[in-house]
């Protein structure tokens, strides 16, 4: 599938992940195991016009086109992981539709956002454990609980989107690429700014520990 991308997806390989690969203490557990939306608060922060405007414009509402490859073997390798990704997910949610929906979006906004949607799928189980509409104690909202002051910043202004399944990711997967790079690529420091946890390690470890069990050889 081809998708416009917002920053080379190479990049975020080249983050250091031995920060984020200690390994992981108790209290990262609550994060892993909490079915309750465990998000932090992402934190308001001015941003400059060109900033908010390159935002709004990656944020705006597309339906994610059908999967298209350029050979067999491309699209025989996305089917493979669908179907894996579907089956750990079913736990979740036992509605195959559903399940297709949400992961092709999911895998639709990471590679969009030049993000590995196993990083993506890790962080979603952390905050809202795969809950459409899972709101955290500060208002954080949907899969990806995201914070209802961006619809304000760089949307339309209306936070029950957030409740929008390719909304929410999209939103999602932009905040954590702009979070990215701000820290110049440190996953472990974007991550915790996502969390509004910057420098501590708990949200970054969990998000990582949980990544684990999206991995995928193909």
């Amino acid at each position: 599938m081809t998708a416009p991308g917002i920053a080379s997806a190479t990049a975020l390989r080249q983050f250091s992940r031995r920060r984020c690969l200690q390994s992981l203490s108790a209290a990262c557990i609550p994060f892993l195991f909490s079915e309750q939306a465990s998000a932090g608060a992402q934190i308001e922060e001015p941003l400059m016009d060109s900033v908010r405007s390159a935002l709004s414009s990656a944020v705006a509402n597309q339906a994610p086109p059908v999967p298209e490859f350029k050979d067999t073997e491309s699209r025989l390798a996305y089917l493979r992981w669908l179907g894996a990704m579907s089956d750990r997910l079913r736990k979740k949610n036992p509605e195959w539709q559903i399940r297709k929906e949400f992961l092709q979006t999911a895998w639709y906004e990471s590679k969009r956002a030049g993000l590995d949607v196993t990083l993506v799928l890790g962080l979603i189980q952390v905050e809202s454990n795969f809950r459409k509409f899972a709101v955290s104690n500060v208002g954080a909202r949907g899969y990806m609980q995201v914070m209802p002051f961006w619809t304000r910043v760089i949307g339309d202004g209306d936070p029950s989107k957030l409740f929008h399944m390719q909304t929410n990711l999209r939103f999602g997967c932009v905040i954590l690429r702009h979070y990215l790079d701000r820290e110049r690529g440190d996953l472990f420091l974007g991550l915790g700014r996502y969390n509004g946890s910057r420098g501590k390690a708990p949200y970054p470890n969990a998000v990582m520990g949980a990544s684990k069990q999206w991995e995928f050889s193909g």
